[in-house]
């Protein structure tokens, strides 16, 4: 392969999918609200993800894009962070549809960030991306309007493929360092009443996948997760067995909402139950290498 371009890829999704990449790719350019700069190899280029600016031509002749962008839905939902993370996804996908239109020869595959999160709460039913049921509530609204954004716009020479992931577990970032650091402690209990699914897949396997979607060029809505969700009562009894600390006091609601207030975050993140499957990627022939929550911590700890 020659080109891989990452939008927004100085975070951890993206530094995983650097490592991942690196020699698979002649050429590996970030787009990054960063200054422009080369370094290991690696080309960053300056953009602020609404408007053009000379980094637009960075997707002439790329075999592949991906983006990562949007803001981070861990914080408190004020007026002023809803809509910056509504507009921080809707405006960097529009202004990509554009950039590509606009290209000589475009990216020959776009692979969009999305979310496991579009689905109703749900601890009756797994959900696809066949007859998964979309709910109603504001995180769900964002990621229908980004995945609008997406499709909406037809780019007839680049496949498009929505990337709807879960919790992503991994050394360096993400939610697995907080979550280990709440067990190591003695709070990594039940959150909740625990029954609540949680959707997950380990660092290298979100890596595969992506790399397999474009492998067998896959287009549409995709679920990134593992094929098991798990509850969280048993995701905490397991986390902590894996640092070694012999018990966890739980945190019920009312106790995560003071914390969640102290650490500006949401409870949604931690009592949403996420109960998602991944179909198209199993009926692809699609093999994970973390499919046991106990094999994914062991490594993760161990690293």
């Amino acid at each position: 392969m020659k080109k891989l371009i990452i939008a927004a890829g100085t975070g951890f999704l993206g530094q995983v999918l650097i490592q991942h990449f690196k020699d698979k790719f002649d050429e590996i350019v970030i787009l990054t609200r960063g200054k422009s700069q080369t370094i290991d190899g690696i080309k960053y280029v300056n953009w602020n993800a609404r408007s053009f600016s000379g980094w637009e031509k960075e997707l002439e002749n790329a075999t592949v894009l991906i983006n990562l962008a949007g803001k981070s839905v861990d914080c408190r939902y004020t007026k002023e962070n809803k809509k910056e993370i509504l507009l921080s996804r809707i405006e960097s996908t529009k202004i990509l549809n554009k950039a590509i239109l606009n290209c000589q020869n475009p990216p020959k595959h776009w692979l969009n960030s999305s979310t496991s999160t579009i689905y109703r709460f749900s601890l009756d039913k797994q959900m696809d991306e066949i007859d998964g049921e979309i709910g109603n509530d504001f995180s769900i609204n964002v990621a229908l309007s980004w995945e609008k954004a997406f499709f909406k716009t037809e780019t007839p020479n680049t496949l498009k493929t929505a990337l709807r992931t879960s919790i992503v577990l991994g050394k360096d970032g993400g939610a697995f360092i907080p979550l280990k650091t709440l067990a190591k402690i003695g709070f990594g209990g039940k959150q909740g009443n625990g029954n609540q699914f949680i959707s997950w897949i380990h660092e290298e396997d979100f890596a595969n996948a992506v790399d397999f979607i474009i492998q067998k060029e896959i287009s549409g809505v995709i679920n990134i997760v593992s094929p098991e969700p798990i509850r969280n009562v048993d995701f905490m009894q397991k986390l902590r067995k894996a640092v070694g600390f012999p018990f966890g006091f739980p945190l019920n609601k009312f106790f995560l909402e003071i914390g969640s207030f102290f650490i500006r975050t949401e409870t949604e993140l931690v009592l949403k139950s996420r109960n998602v499957i991944p179909k198209r990627l199993l009926d692809n022939g699609f093999q994970f290498k973390f499919e046991d929550i106990d094999n994914a911590f062991k490594n993760l700890v161990n690293k």
